[in-house]
């Protein structure tokens, strides 16, 4: 029994720290002690521990001789925790005493703690993941949101539902954070209608520490109680009550734990308030004026714009924000008109509306898009707040967005990348001469290996078309045709993502008559998997899904065009790992970054995208397929019958014939030779250590050297 108390120990302290999301050996170690109960409790080790009974823990280790492979696991992560011989260690030593301080409205590190919608959140996620890899000391501040985004499921008519769940924190892999006296944290925030108080989580994250802020605390109203439930949710009066607290509330977590940081990271405008907060604070500490401490924290902050739409940036009315920061303001001494104009691009025009990624953007001197392109639309976009200087010479800049490898390769292909690059090849993922190699991977050795994923693939969408059926009661000849959904042999694409309208889900089946003689070639079939949310308030993008939902019904489409309910980041992990295709065709270029396409270059997928956000710069002519070249027309009409175009042609004379011609062995050499350029070509560059590593350089280095007065 004390053995046994031994190893429940130490698989307890593996799931308290989120590394395990991203260890497929401790994945598979968690799954092989009860496959049935792992898959009931979406993967989340915390639940499963607590539902595994003692007696099944001790069989199971016994059967399966899993005691050698727990101490294992356990001494690699004790291992990693204390390993000080990392690239932050030497490159970012100045962050040690003063860490980065990373604000994000959302995180997604595994689907198991939902506190994310999408890419944004992922985004995020992977950041955290390559700073604790890197070594580099940073913080991570979120709220913690009790209900998550949304579950999804579709009804007979294929329209969007949404569903919401209480999570239990006893069963999520985070604790509270306690304050001096032994009592859990509690922040308050004084505002004109009374205070708002939250608590402090924290999650593990490899050697990363994530604070999440909970509002569901007995001291507030029964409103606030809720105010951190969904994410996403809610009006304008939400919306910056959540602000409030993920930038106000979450600095001053941070210097309650005594965490004073050098750098403040907002991703994305939400978090912007939390400038406001350091600015006060060193006011009172310093007794500098505003104007030398507002040059002071905006010499420390660095600004991450994702949003290359304008009405996709938070707005406020300055009623709304006088409510709630009129304290902060007072103790700033400003005048209300001159603190409204931090927010508004013409700072004494009182019709503006405040606007958040203008104060991040004036209370910031590093701010960057997160691709070429992005970059230059952010300096068109907001070169009316420079309007001294050229659009080039907007203080915008780019740091494109990459994807943490460890998390989104599939194990098949991290074991022929072990095989061919070497062993350690994940700590020289970012230097281009390590993907070299891949030329010397037999070409039938990666074919075998894709296609060992495609079936995985395609086994997962018929087991959740089938549990989508039977959730609707469908008769059984549904089922059985759900069971036998796709060909493994057949050209798959894949199509998953938030269902804006800009990003065209429909386009490729724009013209259906046309489509179905292309899908059902006897010869050369191709088939869709579709997969992605709507917002709860976006009518459009929900009528998107239920017209791809009734294509998929329809008797031409039925085995070769899929919808997978409930888009998560699991539903994501299979699909970047399994198709032959990753289909992305937004209204150029209303896409920031796209980093689905980078999760699926890591697998040996291919892209098929307009040439928007990373692929603008990514693509070669050799290592994927464009839609378009890259120029837009005035009229959107146009453009998208002009995309759609260039779709069906590059679909039908490029990429059908490129996959589906083979030579005497049953080999696509020329799809391989893709692939291959891909890996060589991509891997090194868009890869979340990379982008880590230049926001250091580029952005916290600079940022933390330059202050003074702290």
């Amino acid at each position: 029994m004390v053995g046994q108390s031994k190893l429940l120990d130490k698989l307890k302290d593996l799931a308290r720290n989120l590394w395990w999301c991203w260890q497929a050996n401790v994945i598979d170690l968690f799954r092989e002690l009860d496959p049935t109960l792992w898959h009931d409790v979406d993967h989340n080790p915390v639940e499963f521990l607590k539902r595994l009974s003692p007696e099944q823990l001790e069989r199971r280790a016994a059967e399966m001789a899993l005691d050698s492979r727990i101490d294992y696991a356990f001494r690699r992560l004790s291992e990693y925790l204390q390993d000080t011989d990392s690239w932050g260690a030497i490159n970012a030593t100045i962050l040690r005493a003063r860490p980065v301080a990373y604000f994000s409205a959302e995180f997604g590190l595994h689907e198991s703690l939902p506190i994310y919608s999408g890419g944004l959140g992922v985004l995020a996620g992977d950041h955290l993941k390559s700073a604790s890899d890197l070594g580099i000391p940073l913080i991570g501040i979120g709220l913690l949101y009790n209900q998550g985004y949304f579950r999804q499921s579709l009804d007979a008519n294929g329209w969007q539902q949404e569903s919401y769940l209480n999570a239990d924190t006893e069963l999520l892999p985070i604790e509270n954070v306690l304050a001096a006296d032994g009592k859990p944290l509690m922040i308050a925030i004084e505002t004109a209608t009374g205070v708002l108080r939250a608590r402090v989580w924290r999650a593990e994250v490899g050697r990363t520490l994530l604070l999440l802020l909970d509002s569901n605390v007995p001291e507030n109203s029964e409103d606030d109680r809720t105010l951190t439930a969904r994410l996403y949710g809610g009006d304008a009066r939400v919306r910056i009550r959540q602000e409030l607290l993920l930038g106000v509330g979450g600095l001053r977590a941070l210097h309650a734990l005594n965490i004073h940081p050098s750098v403040l990271h907002l991703n994305e405008g939400h978090s912007a308030f939390a400038t406001l907060e350091m600015i006060r604070k060193l006011m009172e500490e310093t007794g500098l004026p505003f104007g030398e401490v507002l040059r002071e924290v905006a010499q420390m902050t660095v600004f991450t714009t994702h949003t290359p739409v304008a009405a996709g940036h938070d707005r406020f009315p300055s009623q709304l924000v006088e409510e709630h920061l009129g304290k902060i303001r007072e103790a700033m001494h400003l005048s209300y008109d001159d603190f409204m104009g931090l927010g508004r691009v013409y700072a004494n025009d009182p019709n503006e509306l405040f606007c958040m990624t203008v104060l991040a953007l004036k209370l910031s001197r590093y701010a960057n898009g997160v691709s070429s392109l992005h970059g230059v639309v952010s300096r068109r976009m907001w070169h009316p707040l420079y309007p001294n200087v050229t659009e080039e010479q907007v203080p915008i800049g780019h740091i494109t967005n990459g994807v943490h490898v460890k998390t989104w390769v599939a194990p098949q292909m991290a074991m022929l990348f072990n095989k061919h690059l070497g062993v350690d090849w994940p700590k020289r993922q970012r230097y281009a001469e390590t993907w070299d190699a891949i030329d010397e991977i037999d070409d039938a050795e990666l074919w075998e290996t894709q296609q060992v994923l495609k079936a995985r693939l395609i086994n997962f969408v018929r087991s959740r078309m089938v549990a989508q059926a039977k959730r609707r009661n469908e008769p059984d000849a549904n089922l059985e045709r759900f069971a036998d959904v796709l060909d493994p042999n057949a050209l798959t694409i894949g199509f998953a993502r938030r269902f804006a309208t800009y990003k065209r889900a429909g386009l490729v089946l724009q013209d259906i008559d046309r489509m179905v003689d292309i899908v059902r070639s006897a010869e050369r079939p191709i088939q869709f998997v579709f997969a992605g949310k709507a917002h709860p308030e976006d009518r459009m993008g929900k009528e998107l899904i239920q017209s791809i939902v009734k294509i998929c019904r329809d008797e031409r489409f039925a085995r070769n065009v899929v919808f997978v309910e409930d888009y998560d980041m699991n539903v994501a992990r299979h699909l970047v790992q399994g198709v032959d295709v990753w289909l992305n065709n937004p209204r150029r270029p209303q896409e920031a970054s796209g980093t689905s396409g980078e999760k699926a270059v890591l697998n040996g997928t291919l892209n098929f995208s307009v040439l928007d956000g990373w692929w603008a710069e990514a693509y070669d002519g050799t290592n994927g397929f464009a839609i378009g070249i890259g120029r837009t027309h005035a009229v959107p009409s146009v453009q998208d019958e002009r995309d759609h175009s260039s779709l069906i042609e590059t679909l039908t004379n490029q990429v059908v014939p490129s996959f589906y011609e083979r030579d005497a062995a049953g080999l696509p050499r020329k799809w391989i030779a893709r692939q291959k350029d891909a890996f060589r070509t991509l891997a090194w560059k868009f890869n979340a250590d990379r982008m880590v590593m230049d926001y250091v350089r580029r952005s916290y280095l600079p940022a933390a050297g330059g202050l003074s007065c702290q």
